[in-house]
């Protein structure tokens, strides 16, 4: 995914999240799950993803990874410190550590994910009492537009 330039946003978490959204539908465009991600820090995205282990054939290229490896170049630290991440969908194991890892201030998702979502849904790993960092959480930004991305993209796998 080609690096877009840094871009305001709005205080209000739908503008994150309908970028989010835009990217999961790209994702969708590839054969991808569709799942985007945005990093924001200091009101400016600086960080795009979108799930693409199959084009990229990279087990670990979730959209969430994909957003954090940008937002840690563009900004210059593997640390991004006070930043959020909006995500579609709620993230599994591997993205919810990377997000401690990262020190990722808030994460924003859209929908649950009732079979791999990592943060409420099947397991609590944000929640975890040894962490040395706490992300906080917050979830259902624009959770049925989330929802529906999803439900179409597998309806029209199965057809």
């Amino acid at each position: 995914m080609a690096a877009d330039a840094p871009a305001p946003v709005i205080d209000d978490p739908t503008g994150p999240m309908r970028e989010a959204l835009r990217l999961a539908g790209a994702a969708a465009a590839c054969g991808e799950v569709p799942v985007g991600a945005v990093v924001v820090q200091d009101g400016v995205i600086v960080g795009r993803g979108y799930n693409r282990p199959i084009s990229g054939v990279d087990p670990t290229a979730h959209a969430e990874i994909v957003a954090l490896r940008q937002a840690a170049a563009y900004t210059g630290k593997y640390r991004l410190t006070g930043a959020s991440l909006y995500v579609t969908i709620e993230p599994c194991t591997m993205c919810a550590g990377a997000l401690v890892h990262a020190r990722i201030a808030r994460l924003v998702f859209g929908t649950r994910e009732p079979r791999a979502g990592a943060v409420v849904s099947t397991a609590q790993v944000l929640a975890a009492p040894g962490l040395n960092h706490r992300v906080e959480v917050v979830e259902g930004v624009l959770a049925d537009e989330a929802q529906r991305l999803m439900q179409d993209f597998f309806r029209r796998r199965r057809a």
